[in-house]
């Protein structure tokens, strides 16, 4: 037998192999076939549930602003996103606007913006705050470029004269952007560290402010607490 004729036998041998596989017949089970299909779904449905839980618990949670006290930069029924990660490797730096726990009653949720690290001195007085630390002892005042033009930092809420605070170790002062209607540190003091949930990371509503929020610097403040106290 030549070569051509062994190389059309065997084209003939593999097309037939071929046939048979494609003619193999398969047990048709329904009941069982239903339930393989049921336990893949759970298997699937089970996987998503735990990458949503971990997901939601410690990388990212929703909140909906309630109110107009972070105006107007965060506006009323605005939806947003708080991220939680950067808080588990890190400290919180000014200006963050961070979601919290109130200390006055935890099952609330406030969104406010910090002011002042631990270890500082935070002062209101003439419209201006602030800020003494240990690179500033003479203290520096703050530029926020972010507030409304015609917003007016008091005191405590409406109330005009000096406000001074001390910021102890693993605490903030913390404030609302529309500082004549935010209840915030100048009203029930400092934060605790533990109560802060999350910073705000992401606006997914309305549609016209989708997008992830900018971190905010100020000139000649530093942003980040003072080395020896960044592990507090």
């Amino acid at each position: 037998m030549t070569d051509q004729e062994n190389k059309q036998e065997e084209y003939k041998d593999t097309e037939k192999n071929s046939e048979e596989l494609n003619n193999f017949k398969v047990a048709n089970n329904p009941a069982k076939d239903f339930m393989y299909f049921v336990l893949d779904l759970l298997k699937t449905g089970v996987i998503v549930f735990v990458i949503a839980f971990c997901l939601r618990y410690f990388a990212v949670q929703p909140f909906i602003v309630d109110g107009a006290s972070m105006m107007p930069n965060y506006i009323d029924k605005e939806y947003i996103l708080a991220e939680k990660i950067s808080y588990m490797t890190g400290v919180p730096k000014r200006g963050d606007v961070i979601v919290f726990k109130y200390p006055g009653n935890p099952n609330i949720s406030y969104i406010k913006r910090i002011i002042g690290l631990p270890g500082e001195t935070v002062k209101i007085e003439n419209n201006v705050v602030t800020i003494t630390n240990d690179k500033n002892p003479n203290g520096i005042a703050m530029s926020e470029l972010y507030l409304g033009a015609e917003t007016l930092t008091l005191a405590e809420g409406t109330t005009a004269g000096a406000y001074t605070a001390k910021v102890a170790d693993n605490e903030y002062f913390v404030m609302g952007d529309n500082r004549q209607h935010s209840s915030d540190s100048r009203e029930w003091g400092l934060l605790p560290k533990s109560n802060i949930i999350g910073r705000a990371w992401m606006t997914i509503l309305p549609a016209n402010k989708f997008g992830l929020q900018k971190r905010v610097n100020y000139n000649g403040l530093s942003s980040l607490i003072a080395p020896a106290l960044a592990g507090n």
